[in-house]
């Protein structure tokens, strides 16, 4: 009964990472195919998510998305772990400074996990709070990284999937571990239209919460050497991070 228990569980859980996909909504039919799951099992795990508030319904379109449970509990989450009320104005003052948009990023599930942003004054990023993007095609993912455990690093490498976001896109493990070498021996990361057509960023590490700290900008506005002469203040908010956040494990 337990492992009966445990399997709906889990199988509950990867229909609310998959809505997490969607932030528009999704409907029963496309979730029960992106997970691989009979119709009648994606719609009672689902219906039970809406139960629950970690979903809703919305009857006019016939389509689930994340609900507002989801939200208090990222919220709470944020405060624990001072993405808000620290790495709020540390991120603030970065873009006030640079004029680009400020990102803080985590590792989570082998991807770069935006837990915090500051859009830049003439633009907004086309990430938000809560999305993941690959490691080998971001910058913030390049230095997670290039700073994770040499055992994590392999694995992460190991399991990799190489599938290309842009036509700059890194292809390889052996070339992306060439520029894990140079991120580490320079302290810093870049990337040029590697993650999305028309944006660049550069990232630093942030050692006490294994994160990473980027500047965005799209590159008529500013391309990796523009971004990379404010990299002295982004370091010093990068370290203003790491002595204030949590130490995490």
């Amino acid at each position: 009964m337990s492992q009966d228990r445990s399997g709906t569980a889990t199988k509950a859980l990867a229909l609310l990472a998959l809505l997490g996909e969607h932030a528009h909504g999704t409907t029963a039919g496309d979730v029960a195919k992106a997970a691989g799951y009979p119709l009648s099992t994606a719609y009672r795990l689902l219906n039970t998510l809406v139960d629950a508030g970690f979903a809703e319904y919305e009857e006019e379109r016939r389509r689930y998305r994340l609900g507002p449970r989801v939200f208090q509990l990222g919220q709470k989450v944020a405060h624990a772990r001072g993405f808000d009320g620290t790495a709020g104005p540390i991120l603030r003052r970065l873009t006030e400074q640079t004029q680009e948009s400020s990102i803080f990023h985590i590792l989570d599930d082998g991807c770069s996990l935006t837990v915090h942003k500051v859009d830049g004054p003439q633009f907004r990023t086309t990430t938000d709070p809560g999305d993941r993007v690959p490691l080998h095609t971001s910058a913030s993912g390049k230095v997670l990284l290039a700073y994770s455990e040499a055992r994590a690093r392999d694995y992460l490498l190991a399991t990799m999937d190489f599938h290309p976001r842009t036509g700059h896109s890194v292809g390889s493990r052996a070339e992306l571990e060439l520029q894990l070498e140079v991120v580490r021996r320079q302290g810093w990361a870049a990337q040029s239209e590697e993650n999305d057509p028309g944006m660049a960023a550069i990232s630093v590490p942030v050692p006490s919460a294994k994160g990473a700290l980027t500047l965005a900008a799209p590159i008529f506005r500013a391309g990796v050497e523009d971004l990379h002469r404010h990299l002295p203040i982004l370091l010093e908010a990068a370290d203003r991070l790491s002595l204030q956040l949590p130490q995490r494990g």
